[in-house]
């Protein structure tokens, strides 16, 4: 996704020369071709996120627009107050693009680990939030929202599903059909769900856009359990699901990441194995779901 998306930056900066992007000097080097056709639209403040989100917000007040780009805890947790205030509270336009997911980065330590953005950002009214879960994903999504007027998060992971999925900013996609229960997969989790659902009578439910949500889609379920599969913090989405059926009784499990600090060494997929969201894992859990009461 990092790839795509120096890729798909090139490509509208040549058509919109209102687009400016800042880097935290973060995969500086992969933005060379940009470097060379935009040297006056594209610039690496360093390692200055506060500053680079009030810079981009200054940028936006005179109707450009900005994307921050470097890993998911700078831009975030380190700057969120900035992005609140800044953008939120002001009602300025403007992309935050981050690399590293929860813990792509996982052997450089907990600094690198960010398994709390969607839900953090998630608390900032207006802001829009973007899981996808291929490049191609990635692309289509960016370039609907980039100029929209409003503050867009941009998720990328090293992680992605082999198969893109018709994608609309905002909508959600219906999988696959069911009866015992209904499984929710975001963004790069859609892959392990339908491994782990393949022989089993569950509906499964895609997305790539969290905020806007489309709980139109909820519609689809045809039970009252329901399993939602997120990369990031256990239970963020729990609330989305629950103002929908807010006069109907549901049962909501949740496979995510626990809300624990990662101590152990590992790569990604010994991170997913240990905290069960391998499609082995998701399997077991889903089929003690749908055996429950």
């Amino acid at each position: 996704m990092r790839k795509q998306f120096t890729i798909t930056i090139e490509s509208i900066m040549q058509k919109d020369d209102r687009v400016i992007v800042l880097l935290g000097d973060i995969g500086v080097f992969g933005f060379k071709k940009c470097f060379d056709l935009f040297p006056e639209r594209i610039f690496n403040i360093g390692v200055l996120e506060q500053s680079s989100i009030s810079l981009a917000a200054g940028l936006a007040k005179v109707g450009l627009i900005p994307t921050f780009y470097s890993i998911a805890p700078f831009v975030v947790e380190r700057a969120f107050e900035q992005i609140k205030l800044d953008f939120g509270y002001q009602s300025l336009g403007g992309n935050f693009v981050s690399v590293g997911a929860s813990y792509d980065y996982a052997s450089l330590g907990p600094t690198h680990h960010c398994p709390a953005d969607i839900g953090i950002l998630s608390y900032i009214p207006d802001m829009q939030i973007t899981v996808p879960g291929t490049s191609d994903e990635l692309d289509t999504l960016y370039r609907y929202s980039y100029g929209n007027g409003k503050p867009t998060y941009f998720r990328l992971s090293e992680k992605g599903n082999k198969k893109s999925q018709t994608t609309m900013f905002g909508k959600g996609n219906l999988i696959k059909h069911g009866n015992l229960a209904t499984v929710i997969a975001v963004g790069p989790m859609l892959d392990p769900v339908i491994e782990a659902s393949e022989d089993l009578d569950v509906c499964i439910l895609y997305y790539n856009t969290i905020s806007p949500f489309d709980h139109t889609l909820l519609e689809c379920a045809r039970n009252n359990k329901f399993v939602i599969c997120e990369p990031y913090y256990s239970g963020t989405l729990a609330l989305r699901i629950i103002e929908h059926f807010c006069d109907k009784p549901v049962n909501i499990h949740f496979i995510g990441v626990p809300k624990k600090f990662i101590r152990d060494n590992g790569d990604t997929a010994y991170h997913d194995r240990v905290f069960g969201l391998d499609s082995f894992s998701i399997r077991e859990k889903i089929k003690k779901i749908i055996n429950e009461n």
